[in-house]
Formats: C-alpha cells, structure tokens, sequence
C-alpha cells in the first residue's frame, strides 16, 4: 500500500486521489472564509463597525453554500466508491469537519448581528480589549485546528484541545466583567448582555475548533475521541503516533 505525505492512501483509480485531494482543498477554502469572518466579526464588535457587522452577517450564506457543496460531493464519493476503511474515515471526516465549520460561521454570523446592535453605543474600554484578545485567540484555534486538518497532525490537534481550556478560562473572566458592570450600573445591563451574546459566540467557536482536531485523532488512528478526557485524549493521540512509526 503507498501512502502520500499525510498519511491518505494512494489508489490505482488516480480519479479517485483527485476527487479526495478536490474535496480536501475545498474544506480548507472554507475554512478560511470561516476564518475571515470571525476576524471581521470581532474588528466590528470592537470598533463598533455596524456596517462591517453588516457584512459579515449577509456573507454567511456563503459558507452555507459551500457546506452544502462539499457534502453532497461526499455523498457521491460514498455512492460511487463506497470507500473502506481509512478513505471512509476521511470522507466522515470531512463530512463532519464541514458541520462544525458551518456552525462556526453561524457564530461569527451573531457576532456580527451583535456589532449592528452596539454599534454607536459606549464600550467599556477592559471589556472590548478582553474580546479583542479572545477574539484572536480562537481565530488561531482555528487556524491551527485547519492546519491539523490539512496534514492530518495529531499532535496539532491535540494543541487544539490544550488551547481550548484556555479560551475557556479567557471567556470566564470577560463574563465576569460584564456581570460587574451591570451591577455597578443597572442601564448598563440590556447593552451587556449583547455583548456576552457575542462572548459566548467566541466560546463556541473554540469548542467547534476543538471538535475538528478530534476528527483528525479519528481519521489517523481510527477511534471516535469525541467525549473523552484529556489524558485519554493525548493517550490516544500517542498510541497513533507509536502504529504509525510501527508501519512506517
């Protein structure tokens, strides 16, 4: 059996390879348009750019189309070739990699929603700063969950998973500023609650990165990680690690 750089087997039906690689290069187009609307998302959020929270709110009818795309192109993938094994792993991969990365335009979609709300309205400087950082920190979530996708990296994707409590802790702390702020100021309460909308937005977001690494462990080692605890997950991730210098 001959492998190519990442792992995906190479078949004598060179159709087949193209219609894989085809799919492939397509999920990462969309993940960089989903990557694209989280950063003008949260610029709009901050800035209090309404039009830009415009835009990216009536863009996402773009990933949902490409969403729709890819899987029907996987739904003819698993009719034509009715593929075993690690091909059919990939194709679930990919299948459900295209769900979470709709759903993540979905959140930067409310983001964006959330920036026309605000728009014009006084921001508590810390506050917005805070989202500004976790805003970056889950764009590079899923910059690397993609990457991980892109060369099917175990080890990326469980740095996925690490950052993830990370984000979690940063959300944490923006909601409890938000929640000072409305006590210390009643008037302030239906302003803040938007943006803890849009936090939870970012939150959300970093779970959706967290769940595509989790398909890459699946792909390569053939186990559905969803669910489990971390030391099971890092476990898991150097088991495969150690079959794949096994087979090497």
């Amino acid at each position: 059996m001959e492998l190519d750089k990442i792992g995906i087997e190479k078949h004598t039906s060179k159709q087949f390879d193209v219609e894989l690689e085809d799919v492939r290069e397509r999920v990462l187009t969309m993940g960089g348009l989903v990557e694209q609307q989280i950063a003008n998302g949260v610029k709009a959020l901050v800035d209090g750019d309404g039009g830009l929270g415009e835009e990216v709110s009536r863009s996402d009818y773009k990933i949902n189309a490409m969403e729709v795309a890819i899987d029907e192109e996987c739904t003819k993938i698993l009719a034509r070739r009715q593929p075993q094994a690690g091909d059919l792993r990939l194709v679930l991969a990919i299948a459900k990699t295209i769900t979470d990365l709709e759903r993540i335009g979905d959140e930067a979609e409310k983001i964006g929603r959330m920036a026309m709300q605000l728009a014009g309205q006084e921001r508590p400087t810390s506050a917005f700063r805070q989202i500004e950082a976790l805003g970056r920190h889950v764009r590079q979530m899923v910059r690397d969950a993609l990457d991980a996708f892109a060369r099917m990296d175990t080890e990326t994707a469980l740095a996925v998973a690490h950052h993830d409590s990370e984000v979690d802790r940063e959300y944490e702390g923006v909601m409890r500023q938000c929640i000072t702020f409305m006590m210390e100021d009643p008037r302030t309460i239906r302003h803040m609650l938007d943006v803890m909308w849009a936090v939870k937005a970012l939150e959300r977001i970093g779970d959706h990165s967290t769940n595509i690494g989790e398909y890459v462990v699946y792909f390569v080692g053939g186990r559905d990680v969803r669910h489990v605890g971390m030391e099971e997950l890092e476990r898991e991730v150097k088991s495969g690690q150690r079959n794949a210098a096994k087979n090497a």
